[in-house]
């Protein structure tokens, strides 16, 4: 079983937030692939379903977002699911808007939903799918991450999320090497 797991807040005021670009990847990849979100286990919304003949999980963690590992953790335990299964979906303040990068492990960076999973896992050796956001020019970190994208962005943001769903598939059908490869870098 392969875990896709899609960072956010819960909260529909939180919706269409640059903090919740995971979650709308989640939303666009289980509608796309007609799976649909309506569970709830391991303090999670969850779909399950078939990608090119694999099972797969969408995961969208409801602890908000500090909390996220808690919840990844659970479902990880549950269904003894091995590390290297598993593809985070998270916004990044690193990446120039509507960038894409794939990596096979690393640290959680400033990003606490991040930190939460690696703290949770003891371990920081899995996939990620991170998707820029951009920098705040002139406001604090909090107010810009919660906030929502200028229509330019939002169409930016609108074809990364695509893009994320190729490389979603990609991870899937051939792993995440094949998927940093083709992915990483693209420009929207």
């Amino acid at each position: 079983m392969y875990l896709i797991i899609g960072l956010g807040n819960p909260e529909d005021r939180y919706g269409a937030t640059r903090h919740n670009v995971g979650f709308e990847t989640i939303n666009y990849f289980a509608q796309e692939e007609n799976i649909e979100l309506k569970k709830v286990k391991h303090r999670a919304l969850i779909g399950e379903g078939f990608v090119g003949g694999k099972k797969v999980m969408l995961v969208k963690p409801q602890t908000y977002m500090n909390l996220s590992g808690e919840s990844v953790r659970e479902i990880i335990d549950y269904y003894n699911v091995p590390l290297e299964n598993i593809l985070v979906v998270y916004d990044d303040i690193d990446l120039e808007v509507g960038r894409l990068r794939l990596r096979s492990k690393g640290s959680g960076g400033t990003h606490n939903g991040m930190r939460s999973i690696i703290y949770q896992l003891r371990e920081d050796e899995f996939p990620r799918l991170r998707i820029g956001i951009g920098k705040p020019e002139r406001q604090d970190l909090t107010s810009y991450v919660l906030g929502r994208f200028s229509q330019e962005d939002k169409e930016k943001i609108i074809e990364a999320i695509k893009k994320a769903r190729e490389a979603i598939k990609l991870f899937i059908s051939k792993g995440i090497q094949e998927a940093m490869n083709e992915f990483n870098g693209e420009r929207i």
